[in-house]
């Protein structure tokens, strides 16, 4: 649902420029979406798209110019989660809400960054290593390379407990260090 044209001319006080590339898109105090770029409203389900699709996305509030990417991103999320097969489970939900406010937040958005990106990068090998297979093939490929696939769910579970060891080192020492500043010694 595109309405072609609307006032493209209302001021903004954006604090912040876009980089060259990115899609901007003004929210309007409606709850519509308008894309810059391409001059017409636009639905949430296509700033999925564009996501999808990898593009960068920054939306700003039309009126005063603020950052709205992560709460539409997060909108995204939430309808995502709430029709069809949801991707966290309830438990995984409850302990990332308990990571809100504690000494650890910023550690473990690092982590969870950082596994994201890890998936992503397997993801892209696996797609890379297995192009041009047929959905029967896949199958196939599954029943028959149950050793390959474990082997690379294996290389996964590896980088995802290196990366997590390594976070624990540097929350090590920066605790040791933090300690250190108030002259306290670890025992």
């Amino acid at each position: 649902m595109r309405d072609k044209k609307t006032p493209e001319t209302e001021t903004s006080g954006s604090q912040e420029q876009p980089s060259p590339r990115e899609r901007t898109i003004k929210k309007y105090p409606n709850r519509r979406l308008y894309d810059t770029s391409t001059s017409t409203y636009i639905t949430l389900a296509e700033v999925k798209q564009l996501v999808i699709n990898g593009e960068p996305v920054s939306v700003r509030d039309a009126k005063t110019g603020d950052d709205l990417t992560r709460s539409i991103l997060l909108q995204i999320i939430l309808e995502e989660e709430a029709g069809g097969t949801p991707m966290f489970s309830e438990a995984a939900l409850a302990n990332i809400i308990r990571f809100y406010g504690h000494a650890m937040q910023g550690f473990m958005g690092a982590q969870l960054e950082k596994s994201v990106q890890m998936f992503v990068e397997f993801q892209a090998r696996l797609a890379e290593q297995t192009q041009g297979l047929s959905p029967e093939k896949w199958t196939q490929l599954m029943q028959l390379n149950a050793p390959a696939m474990q082997a690379w769910m294996g290389s996964y579970a590896e980088q995802s407990q290196k990366a997590f060891a390594q976070m624990n080192e540097q929350m090590q020492r920066q605790a040791e260090q933090m300690l250190g500043a108030f002259g306290i010694k670890k025992r």
